[in-house]
């Protein structure tokens, strides 16, 4: 902004009676850079959901793309509580940039749509796909849209992966640094890298719920992640793979992964590749798990990234999904 206020004083000359030519080209083009966030709502049984529509401006019929949060409590701008990055916001500005509405929500129990909770032993991983194909009716709605996206960012590959095969709407789906193992195999991952009395006390527990059985008597150190209310969920989450379920897509997919990633590696969107029928693989360097650009995989300096909410997100995924949308 600064930039553009000196190249208009340059051209107009500090006069004030051009001022007003000055405030009006500085507002006309900030205008056309920010996107025109309209509140869109989604009603269910337990409460409504609250969503972010960009929408760019003109009558023609442009495509729109339905964008899922990832795991725990982020919300539809890709923030949670411990950190602010906007990189979900980001995209959709960017989306609108090129001509592309967009759609992003908070999920269930999250932000604005924490009323629509309800019980937590009443989630189920399946409730959040049957959210995303209600948000695909609710777009079926609208008469501007020339087509339907679904684009899915960490977790949310999967959920929009799953949610695609239900609706014949759906165009195409884009898988953003989207694991390809089932979920119980990743937090064995992780837990790997723990002492071994925790992989021992964890192991067999993450194997019961895999198998489908609720656990007894869990340690109250565990709560957190085996509490009896969040069991029913990990069960149903549990069960899915992605590379089954992105196998199941007739659809054209794209497939994007960032080389910097500290929470998804390259071989997560390899194994997608390999099972996808009509894809198209992007490794994107110095991009990583919030789509912040980064060279490198020292945690401290990744950490920054999380945290930065002016930081622009990584430009060559926007070429690539912009792309993929429009041809």
């Amino acid at each position: 902004m600064l930039k553009l206020i000196t190249l208009l004083i340059n051209q107009y000359g500090f006069k004030m009676k051009f001022l007003p030519q000055i405030i009006f080209c500085i507002l006309f083009i900030f205008s056309k850079s920010i996107a025109q966030d309209q509140s869109i709502i989604l009603t269910t049984s337990t409460g409504k959901i609250t969503g972010t529509l960009n929408l760019p401006h003109g009558t023609s019929k442009i495509p729109v793309v339905l964008i899922i949060a990832g795991s725990g409590p982020t919300d539809r701008d890709g923030n949670n509580p411990a950190m602010k990055n906007n990189s979900l916001k980001m995209l959709a500005n960017e989306l609108y940039m090129n001509g592309i509405a967009s759609v992003r929500f908070d999920k269930r129990g999250i932000a604005e749509s924490a009323s629509a909770m309800g019980k937590e032993e009443d989630l189920r991983f399946e409730t959040y796909i049957n959210d995303v194909n209600d948000w695909v009716k609710l777009l079926e709605t609208n008469k501007r849209f020339s087509k339907i996206i679904i684009a899915g960012h960490s977790e949310g590959s999967l959920i929009g992966m799953i949610a695609t095969q239900k609706s014949s709407k759906v165009s195409s789906f884009i898988s953003i640094s989207g694991a390809g193992s089932p979920a119980d195999e990743i937090l064995k991952e992780q837990i790997n890298k723990q002492p071994i009395l925790v992989r021992e006390m964890v192991m067999p527990k993450i194997d019961s719920l895999k198998n489908g059985l609720l656990l007894q008597n869990v340690n109250p150190i565990l709560n957190s992640l085996f509490r009896p209310s969040v069991q029913p969920y990990l069960i149903s989450w549990f069960k899915y793979d992605p590379v089954i379920e992105i196998a199941k897509l007739k659809i054209p997919i794209l497939i994007t992964q960032g080389e910097t990633d500290i929470q998804v590696s390259v071989n997560e969107a390899t194994k997608l590749f390999a099972n996808a029928k009509n894809k198209t693989l992007k490794l994107i360097p110095n991009m990583n798990h919030v789509l912040k650009n980064i060279e490198t995989l020292e945690m401290s300096a990744q950490m920054k990234t999380y945290s930065d909410p002016y930081l622009p997100i990584n430009a060559e995924l926007i070429k690539e999904i912009v792309k993929f949308i429009k041809k």
